[in-house]
């Protein structure tokens, strides 16, 4: 019972130390956010790559890139997959971020998803003709 008690005390010091404030600013606060960010766009890089991955298989991507030059091509790509990373931040929750951050393989999974869901909307949002 005594190891249960001494665990509990120290948990609750080590959560009550982040609470502790100097100037109104909490370092628990700052590195959490900068946790989270430094998180995001890690997951946005990779949301990236594997939306450029996952175009190059696209047939409606393979017959438009024929009439575009190599640069042309890459901003398209650029655009499009701008618009995927854009959106998946909004399609993940920090738990989900979290997870993915400790687990490879669910991380792999979770950018799928994300870029499953996102990349025929932008895909249609970039071949839409301009009114």
């Amino acid at each position: 019972m005594k190891p249960l008690i001494t665990s509990i005390a120290l948990l609750t010091t080590l959560a009550l130390s982040g609470c502790a404030t100097t100037g109104g600013t909490t370092n628990g606060n700052t590195t959490m956010g900068n946790a989270t960010n430094m998180g995001m766009n890690i997951f946005k890089s990779a949301v990236d790559a594997q939306c450029r991955s996952e175009l190059e298989k696209q047939n409606a991507w393979r017959v438009a890139r024929v009439a575009m030059n190599t640069e042309q091509e890459e901003a398209a790509k650029t655009k499009i997959c701008g618009c995927v990373s854009e959106q998946a931040p909004q399609q993940v929750t920090v738990v989900e971020l979290a997870e993915a951050a400790m687990d490879t393989t669910y991380r792999s999974q979770l950018v799928t998803k994300v870029v499953a869901k996102s990349l025929q909307s932008c895909y249609a949002s970039f071949t839409k003709p301009s009114a």
